[in-house]
């Protein structure tokens, strides 16, 4: 009887699950993004708010219990998007990141650049806490070029991890033995240091990558001489200092380089200013870079930097005492 009772229920369950809602809990990459107006009352025309907010990856970001599409996929999907409303005029990139991966950061350079000059829609990017590498990079394409008063930029340049074990292997007493077809088939090995012709290879790719960003920069900014030798560098810059080298058009808060993108793509001080998020806030404003509720910015400094916790093996744009890893 017992038995007959338990299966019965079982079934009413059963049966109750295939005609109940399906509920979630959590937002996902499977959740559409939807338009939210955080301001203004005209929308006749649109100012878009993307952020650009964390490492610039190509990986999607897994999280407990929840998937965060990877850095490009969400800004590439929101200039679609942007691209499809005829009411949006300008998009303002707020970024807020130390960089990321060197194909990665390139990718949302060219993206930005064909949508720029496919719709003719103005874009206007704004420094928050850190665009330092790629987070600069990012930028480029851009109408104008604005720094929070407090922000951190520059670090125009290459860098390549990738983690050495060597050292800990001898120690313990282990070897890795490497059958290969061709000379520098294992360079980079983490399992043996470079030869000096390793080295100078190595250093002329990341060589090859910085001069290719530096390169864009004095294109896109016109840079004198004198500071593009600076920037050269790879150091990084205060909002004044970045002003003075020419990195920057200007040093303001974020709701007054809304008004400039309002007027550079001839819209009402009243325009509409709107976001695409997976899942709605209370009381909203244009502080919030989250697409879900799970996003997160970097911190300039986190203790989670490439020193203790570093990115996998590869090439970046990347400023590594920024960089809180994902």
């Amino acid at each position: 009887m017992r038995r007959t009772t338990l299966l019965l229920i079982l079934a009413a369950t059963l049966a109750l699950g295939a005609c109940a809602p399906k509920l979630k809990f959590f937002t996902d990459a499977h959740d559409p993004f939807q338009e939210y107006v955080l301001e203004g009352k005209d929308s006749s025309g649109k100012v878009l708010v993307l952020p650009v907010s964390g490492i610039i990856t190509e990986e999607p970001r897994e999280g407990f219990m929840t998937t965060r599409p990877s850095m490009v996929q969400e800004v590439v999907s929101q200039l679609k998007l942007a691209e499809k409303d005829e009411a949006i005029k300008a998009v303002v990139l707020q970024i807020n990141s130390p960089g990321g991966g060197v194909t990665a950061s390139d990718i949302l350079y060219h993206e930005i650049t064909a949508f720029r000059e496919r719709t003719k829609i103005k874009v206007v990017a704004v420094f928050m806490d850190l665009a330092a590498s790629g987070g600069y990079y990012v930028a480029l394409p851009a109408d104008r070029i604005v720094a929070h008063p407090t922000t951190v930029t520059g670090s125009v340049g290459a860098v390549f991890y990738r983690p050495k074990v060597h050292g800990l292997l001898d120690k313990i007493g282990v070897s890795v033995e490497v059958a290969k077809s061709g000379q520098n088939k294992d360079m980079a090995s983490p399992f043996r240091p470079d030869t000096p012709a390793e080295a100078a290879q190595l250093q002329a790719i990341i060589q090859d990558m910085g001069d290719r960003f530096l390169a864009l920069v004095k294109e896109r900014r016109s840079l004198s001489e004198e500071a593009a030798r600076k920037v050269g560098t790879a150091s990084v810059y205060t909002a004044s200092q970045a002003l003075a080298l020419g990195l920057v058009d200007e040093v303001a808060y974020l709701p007054e380089t809304l008004n400039q993108a309002k007027t550079l793509a001839g819209l009402s001080p009243e325009a509409e200013v709107v976001v695409f998020r997976r899942s709605e806030y209370p009381d909203d404003t244009i502080y919030n870079p989250s697409a879900e509720a799970s996003a997160k910015g970097p911190a300039l400094i986190n203790v989670q930097a490439p020193w203790v916790l570093p990115p996998r093996a590869g090439f970046y744009y990347l400023w590594g005492a920024g960089a809180g890893m994902d």
